[in-house]
């Protein structure tokens, strides 16, 4: 089945403000999720859907929306022209590059906005979680979709993306952002009024 551009999550939700870098929430780790169900989560699962459609990313954890829990959601389309679409509560994710070798490409987040910085990642992952009801699965993921993966599960350890760069490499993400930041901004609310959002 294919999906539509902009799925019914996304046209359901209400958009979140996105934290940013040096917020506390986007640095401690989150709580595990131990009640599950659609009438606890479905409405912040819309929200969060919305939110990274507005932002043009491909992942988004939920202390990136201010809320402490481990959930992320994700929606993309990877070298390979497959487009991933879901969410994932309490993940944990397996990476290794040993066997696979590392992906060298360059990563951004939503919470540095306008910034990006080559940072290697094992080149598969597999991950680890639960769906809305509470049920377990396993994803096995490479190239793009596994770096996304292990991106928003170091999210909810409290991690950012720069926290594994140089000093050097940081510092230039930081100024980046700071120069590209209005422009981020006003690119995000172009597309939330063209969501009628």
């Amino acid at each position: 089945m294919t999906l539509p551009p902009v799925t019914d999550e996304v046209r359901r939700g209400e958009p979140l403000r996105i934290t940013e870098v040096g917020e506390s929430i986007l640095h401690l780790p989150c709580r595990e999720v131990v009640e599950f169900g659609r009438a606890r989560w479905s409405k912040l699962i819309d929200d969060m859907f919305t939110t990274l459609w507005i932002a043009n990313g491909c992942g988004l954890a939920a202390n990136q929306v201010g809320v402490d829990v481990r959930l992320f959601v994700y929606d993309l389309t990877d070298e390979y022209g497959t487009r991933h679409v879901g969410h994932v509560f309490n993940p944990r994710v397996e990476a290794s590059a040993g066997l696979f070798g590392e992906d060298n490409d360059s990563e951004g987040c939503l919470s540095l906005p306008g910034a990006s910085a080559r940072l290697p990642r094992p080149a598969r992952a597999t991950l680890h979680g639960y769906d809305l009801e509470g049920r377990p699965f396993i994803l096995d993921a490479a190239g793009y979709f596994a770096r996304c993966l292990q991106h928003e599960t170091q999210h909810l350890h409290g991690q950012v993306y720069i926290d594994h760069l140089t000093p050097e490499a940081r510092e230039q993400a930081i100024s980046t952002s700071a120069r590209q930041r209005p422009d981020v901004m006003q690119r995000r609310a172009l597309k939330a009024a063209e969501l009628g959002k």
